[in-house]
């Protein structure tokens, strides 16, 4: 234990300096932080900069960027999903470098018919390599109002959250051989699509295009977060104020409980628990994210 706690305290000093010649960001507009980037006019900022809506027909989807890209930080984002029969659509909010060896986290919501529950499918890719899915219900309907979704990622770990619960923990495993995201800055994405070949039921139920335009709103981002290309702040001196605090979270044991809680009652699908898919051996990662 003293040389794995020696070994992670070295990597924390080893990524603080390595960003210190980086900057926070704090974002709020949207018309500031974000470029819409595809649906010919279907995704609008409105409210002084205060709200993103993206839409969905039976032609197009749209979608947006950050302006900035990231290299750790905590990203908050709030949500209202497509209500009603959003079957087949699919909801992404996600981070992502670019390129064949590109790193991802992904915050994927698939829609479903009316009454039942959306799926959240999450992902971490790192060096173009994936695979590494769980999937959750939620514990309210996440069409009725906004809701919070964030992700914390910084050198040891990624933490998903929502609404400030934790439903997900991914360890850096790079002990254990397995790549993590660390080099590469990613930006902010998030796009409404029609997936309907595989998106609700594997694909056995369609879009209903009578039911289009589809809609999502989002509201309230923040990122507190290192900037590549601005001066240090983001740095071992400052990483225990609150703002920076993100840089060592972990999960503490309450937060540990409520982890377990949501994996207990609303995880629907583990990569870690899939035999059929792995039947000789799991990933290596699993022995620190099961």
């Amino acid at each position: 234990m003293a040389s794995s706690s020696s070994s992670s305290s070295k990597l924390i000093l080893l990524m603080c300096f390595m960003i210190s010649a980086f900057g926070i960001a704090i974002a709020a507009k949207f018309d500031q932080e974000f470029d819409i980037t595809w649906g010919d006019g279907r995704a609008k900022i409105l409210n002084n900069g205060d709200l993103l809506t993206l839409s969905l027909d039976k032609i197009s989807g749209s979608g947006f960027q950050s302006k900035n890209e990231y290299l750790f930080g905590k990203i908050d984002m709030q949500l209202k999903l497509v209500p009603g029969n959003s079957a087949g659509t699919v909801t992404a909010y996600y981070l992502s470098s670019q390129g064949p060896t590109h790193d991802e986290i992904d915050f994927e919501f698939l829609g479903n018919l009316s009454g039942d529950p959306y799926t959240l499918h999450t992902n971490v890719f790192s060096q173009g390599k994936g695979n590494r899915e769980q999937q959750f219900h939620l514990w309210f309907d996440p069409t009725a109002d906004f809701h919070t979704y964030s992700i914390t990622w910084n050198p040891l770990r990624i933490i998903f959250y929502v609404d400030g619960t934790p439903i997900r923990e991914y360890k850096n495993s790079e002990s254990m051989g397995v790549s993590y995201p660390k080099n590469q800055a990613m930006r902010i994405y998030s796009s409404l699509w029609n997936a309907d070949d595989w998106a609700t039921r594997g694909g056995l139920v369609k879009t209903d295009w009578s039911q289009a335009p589809f809609s999502a709103s989002y509201r309230n981002f923040n990122a507190n977060a290192c900037l590549p290309s601005s001066p240090s702040s983001c740095n071992s001196n400052t990483t225990t104020s609150t703002s920076n605090s993100w840089l060592n979270e972990e999960l503490d044991n309450t937060s540990q409980e409520r982890l377990k809680w949501v994996q207990k009652n609303y995880m629907v699908y583990n990569y870690c628990t899939d035999s059929k898919r792995f039947p000789q051996a799991f990933p290596a990662d699993c022995l620190q994210n099961s």
